[in-house]
């Protein structure tokens, strides 16, 4: 059975037992109404080529721990979300290729419902809370299409990833919603160096997941 998350996880802390990382990095996709299946599979499509690169593959063993530990978390409307793929320690080329190979197959069982954006980012600090592998740094990796509709609001959301001491990042994918990239500057990213990128659709995808993903491994950045 898949392992399902709830919004109380982040008072149920797992012990830190595990080897050290240097990042600890929550891919928080949406995947609500407004992202049909074409969009969706160019969008793993594209998270699973990132992690295929060389030089991101490089980026995530090449700090002072020599590892990054990988979650990816698909999320809707209020209270529907999956752990797409689990924490997961990448600490060479071919873990980071097994890491894509499990993206490639993750299925979207997810309803594909409303736009949370508040839950889907406080969904992504429980499981960055619950992360078993001690980190140097923590980000979150939001990607969308769209504003938040339901839910609670995305500022709560965002409280609880920064309460962490968390980084919030975001990809908005603008061709719905032109003023995309403004709103998650405004109301979603936050914490040290966060920042916004933007693909213009979701043919554009693969290549700003890409570059979010290089600048966010390079550590943290003045924004």
């Amino acid at each position: 059975m898949r392992r399902r998350l709830v919004l109380s996880a982040p008072a149920m802390l797992l012990p830190a037992t595990t080897a050290p990382v240097d990042l600890a990095l929550v891919l928080a996709v949406d995947v609500s109404a407004s992202v049909d299946f074409t969009e969706f599979g160019l969008m793993i499509g594209g998270y699973a080529a990132a992690f295929r690169d060389a030089e991101l593959a490089g980026r995530l063993v090449e700090g002072p721990r020599g590892a990054a530990a990988v979650a990816m978390l698909f999320w809707s409307g209020p209270g529907a979300r999956d752990l797409a793929v689990p924490w997961t320690r990448v600490a060479d080329v071919e873990q980071a290729g097994a890491l894509a190979e499990a993206i490639e197959q993750a299925p979207r069982i997810v309803p594909a419902g409303a736009t949370a954006l508040g839950e889907g980012l406080a969904a992504a600090a429980a499981l960055l809370a619950r992360c078993p592998y001690p980190a140097t740094r923590r980000v979150i990796d939001v990607s969308g299409d769209g504003s938040t509709n339901a839910g609670i609001p995305v500022a709560a959301g965002r409280a609880a990833a920064l309460a962490l001491g968390a980084t919030v990042n975001g990809l908005a994918v603008v061709d719905e919603e032109p003023d995309l990239e403004d709103y998650y500057r405004r109301e979603v990213i936050g914490g040290p160096g966060a920042f916004v990128m933007r693909a213009e659709d979701y043919a554009a995808f693969a290549e700003a997941i890409l570059r979010k993903l290089l600048r966010e491994t390079a550590g943290p950045l003045v924004a």
